[in-house]
């Protein structure tokens, strides 16, 4: 890869970012820029250096975590955040990918697997290690894409990005009826069960569909 890329950790512990950055001595496209312990040091580190990637510590609390990745992306909406955790549930990987997220990973995998999710994401790809479920993975990996108008692209591009059914007539100049209409009609073409899938949907239709058969490794499901 031409382009270094940079990494930044939101990370508790010494240890871990001591390992982190050991990890990428030596490394021609890897450069590990720093670590904050909180999240407004973290949004700090992130104003100066505008790393590519920024790894963000579970351990801060689901819901300050889940914040400080829309904030990352406020402040630097080049910067990938991926959450790390020793344990995560799926539930929690789903809302994390909802509000930002653009990697799920374990810290008990090898340090070449992480060092793999790095790159992926850099790359602008999706990489989600967890338990996911097949139901899940099946979702993000069907291969017919259906055809969308571009209102309803719109629309699902939105619901993606957290807004309720209000915000979204108001950014649009549309009723609220209209929406709903508009949603009714999307969950028939696409055949999601709800707003969290479709958030899933317009997650892997922004990333370009990802073209998962051609490339296994973006997304791995792991059983626990």
């Amino acid at each position: 890869m031409d382009k270094m890329i940079t990494i930044a950790a939101c990370e508790s512990q010494p240890i871990v970012v001591e390992g982190l950055r050991r990890s990428m001595e030596g490394s021609k496209d890897l450069q590990f820029v720093g670590a904050a312990t909180t999240a407004k040091t973290c949004l700090e580190l992130i104003e100066q250096h505008k790393p590519v990637v920024c790894l963000l510590d579970k351990a801060f609390g689901t819901k300050a975590v889940f914040q400080l990745i829309t904030d990352v992306k406020g402040h630097s909406p080049q910067t990938e955040p991926i959450l790390w955790a020793a344990e995560i549930s799926e539930i929690e990987s789903f809302r994390a990918l909802q509000v930002g997220a653009r990697g799920i990973l374990k810290k008990t995998l090898p340090v070449t697997t992480i060092l793999d999710c790095l790159r992926t994401v850099a790359r602008g790809n999706i990489w989600i290690e967890n338990s996911i479920s097949d139901q899940f993975v099946g979702f993000i990996n069907r291969r017919n894409t259906p055809h969308l108008t571009p209102r309803e692209e719109e629309i699902v591009a939105l619901v993606a990005r957290g807004m309720k059914n209000k915000q979204i007539a108001d950014t649009l100049c549309i009723t609220t009826g209209t929406v709903k209409v508009h949603l009714m009609h999307i969950f028939e073409k696409t055949g999601v069960k709800d707003r969290f899938e479709l958030a899933m949907y317009g997650r892997r239709m922004d990333a370009g569909a990802l073209e998962l058969e051609e490339n296994p490794a973006l997304v791995r499901s792991f059983s626990e």
